[in-house]
């Protein structure tokens, strides 16, 4: 807005002072015109002057007169305070939830009711008191529109600023709901309802906890709706999704994220917020590194045992390390054939038919591996601990040691692959050899 309203109409400077001292003398008809005028489109948008807005727009409608009638008098002085008083209207406007043109239609049809006044008072007083020359009024128009536009733009700021402050307010005031949520430690129930409270957010029964690709908490929290509240938490948005058994919530979600990488964690009570954030925040991250399949959006209940062996990086390989010991002096040839017979043994619970057919190998040949691993595991392939500690290893590390380079050795068998112990399908191993874990 311009400083002074010479500033908006530098016609006003040639205005003889009486023009000046006769707008003021029309001061307070003025304002009962102009109040009845705004009054009246007050009531148009369903509202009244008797309410606090309404009682601060009268106000702000009887300054901006008396500024008005004064600057054309003494063109030169500030409007600054005029100027911050509809800043201050645009700003209630927005809190009380009007449009941002609501004000700027009050403001059009409170100028033109005072063009039209002068225009009338002028015409009824010729020959008596005879009021501004026409060129006069052209001048006084011209500065009276301009006005207007300054105050409405004044206005239009404030409304602007509110919404920009009150935006930030609430991403404050949510992030610190979130945060709460899934810090360390569980707030104290009090705490927890005043900072939902204070987010105009229910307390779910039950929650999950989405972790997002990117920094834009606000729009994603939009996109999935459903009272989703999130905020940026490390290099992510966390959002906090309530009872996410209502039907057709998750599928929503999914919906809104179509296109973004994310994790959803397991449904949770309250209370364990934290657990559900966890889970998917550490999802993500293994999901950012193409661990968890190629689906945009993953859940963490389908990904447990992979998340449980990931969970602190480089301890399942150095399990596999550990465990898988006994096969690390094999030539690689060996080495892979042996660890894909363990594994396939161990996942079929020693049933040597189903793994010779998984391996697309003969039973005898799966017999064979399996004698020369019993020499070099021993009793831990009797241990029901030892063999998920295996599983586990050859799930991390299928060929027992992923890092070489298998070589052109095969892993023959006498005559052509066959045991010749079992060359015509009887059993020749002393008592007590056969496999344990063997059926078919």
């Amino acid at each position: 807005m311009s400083d002074a309203l010479l500033d908006i109409e530098p016609g006003l400077a040639g205005l003889a002072p009486a023009v000046g001292d006769h707008l003021r003398g029309l001061r307070g008809a003025l304002h009962a015109r102009i109040l009845g005028t705004v009054r009246a489109a007050m009531r148009e948008q369903g509202r009244s002057l008797t309410g606090g807005q309404g009682q601060g727009l009268a106000l702000g409608v009887q300054t901006a007169v008396d500024t008005f009638v004064d600057a054309v008098a003494d063109p030169g002085r500030e409007l600054t305070a005029t100027r911050e008083v509809f800043h201050a209207l645009g700003r209630t406007e927005y809190r009380e939830g009007h449009r941002v043109d609501a004000l700027r239609t009050v403001l059009t049809l409170g100028a033109r009711d005072i063009w039209a006044f002068l225009v009338e008072h002028t015409t009824s007083a010729a020959g008596r008191n005879p009021g501004p020359a026409p060129a006069d009024l052209y001048v006084i128009a011209g500065a009276l529109f301009g006005y207007v536009d300054a105050l409405a733009g004044a206005a239009a700021e404030g409304f602007l600023d509110e919404q920009r402050d009150t935006a930030q307010d609430w991403a404050t005031t949510r992030r610190r709901l979130v945060t709460l949520l899934v810090q360390p430690d569980p707030p104290a129930e009090a705490v927890l309802r005043a900072a939902a409270d204070a987010a105009r957010w229910p307390l779910p029964t039950t929650l999950a906890v989405l972790s997002v690709d990117g920094t834009d908490a606000e729009q994603v929290a939009r996109g999935i709706g459903a009272g989703a509240v999130a905020a940026v938490i490390g290099d992510a948005v966390r959002v906090v999704l309530p009872d996410p058994g209502t039907p057709g919530r998750l599928d929503r979600a999914r919906q809104a994220l179509v296109g973004r990488r994310a994790a959803l964690g397991p449904t949770v009570e309250r209370h364990r917020a934290r657990l559900s954030y966890r889970l998917s925040r550490r999802a993500l991250t293994l999901h950012q590194h193409g661990a968890l399949g190629r689906e945009p959006v993953v859940s963490c209940d389908d990904h447990l045992l992979g998340l449980l062996t990931a969970w602190e990086p480089g301890l399942a390989a150095h399990l596999a390390d550990t465990v898988l010991a006994p096969l690390a002096g094999l030539r690689p040839t060996a080495r892979r054939a042996l660890a894909e017979t363990l594994h396939g043994w161990l996942r079929r619970q020693g049933q040597v038919v189903a793994v010779a057919e998984d391996l697309h190998t003969h039973p005898q040949t799966v017999r064979y591996r399996m004698r020369q691993l019993r020499t070099l595991f021993g009793p831990a392939l009797d241990d029901p601990d030892a063999r998920l500690v295996l599983t586990l290893a050859l799930r991390q590390q299928p060929t027992g040691a992923a890092d070489q380079q298998p070589d052109r050795a095969q892993d023959q068998l006498p005559t052509g692959g066959a045991d010749p112990r079992f060359a015509d399908g009887v059993d020749r191993r002393p008592a007590g050899g056969a496999d344990r874990y063997r059926s078919g």
